[in-house]
């Protein structure tokens, strides 16, 4: 990980502000979903993207039962 050397305090909500210049950098834009993850002592911000829980594609996504899955995966599915 990489140290950007900025400091962001926490709201009495708990909110944190993301600086606009790791937004452009990162294509974060207003309204967008992020995924957050634990590791260890820290927090991990990711942006979402639907993705196929197979190969992780995120071309021509269908959703069955729950799950993402990718057209190409689909079709290796249906084969098998």
């Amino acid at each position: 990980m990489k140290s950007t050397g900025i400091v962001r305090k926490v709201d009495e909500l708990g909110r944190i502000v993301l600086p606009i210049e790791l937004r452009r950098t990162l294509d974060i834009a207003e309204k967008d979903s992020l995924e957050i993850y634990s590791d260890g002592s820290s927090i991990v911000l990711k942006k979402f993207e639907n993705a196929c829980v197979f190969c992780g594609s995120t071309k021509e996504i269908v959703h069955y039962k729950g799950k993402n899955v990718c057209a190409a995966c689909l079709e290796e599915l249906k084969a098998t």
